[in-house]
């Protein structure tokens, strides 16, 4: 069953919220070495329950947080997403060595992500 398994948390000032995160959660937070500002966000130790995540600038002013949902095969979820009336945001596009990710809207307005591990993508 798909479940959530990463968080994203809109930021405007890197520096502000990694401080806020770290300090008020004892989150460690490094910047990530791709091409994007993004920062990732380990929310716990090895083998714990949870989920890790990042910080990403703000893209609207209404981002919040995303959350982003594993699953078998990205293409097979964006049909599932189109026919229940979801929309597509940003479309499939690969991450070199983790896999496909794509941002949707559901019918209540919500954004989220979807996610297809595939170490072997590039």
């Amino acid at each position: 069953m798909p479940t959530i398994v990463h968080f994203e948390i809109a930021i405007d000032q890197p520096d502000r919220a990694t401080k806020f995160y770290s300090q008020v959660f004892g989150w460690k937070i490094q910047k990530w070495e791709g091409p994007l500002d993004y920062w990732l966000v380990l929310t716990r130790q090895k083998g714990e329950p949870g989920i890790d995540g990042a910080l990403m600038r703000r893209e609207t002013a209404s981002q919040n947080i995303i959350n982003t949902i594993e699953v078998p095969s990205v293409d097979e979820y964006m049909t599932k997403i189109r026919d229940g009336g979801g929309d597509i945001l940003t479309p499939k596009m690969t991450i070199p060595g983790v896999g496909y990710h794509a941002r949707y809207r559901d019918t209540e307005g919500n954004v989220f992500g979807i996610m297809e591990n595939d170490e072997s993508a590039r």
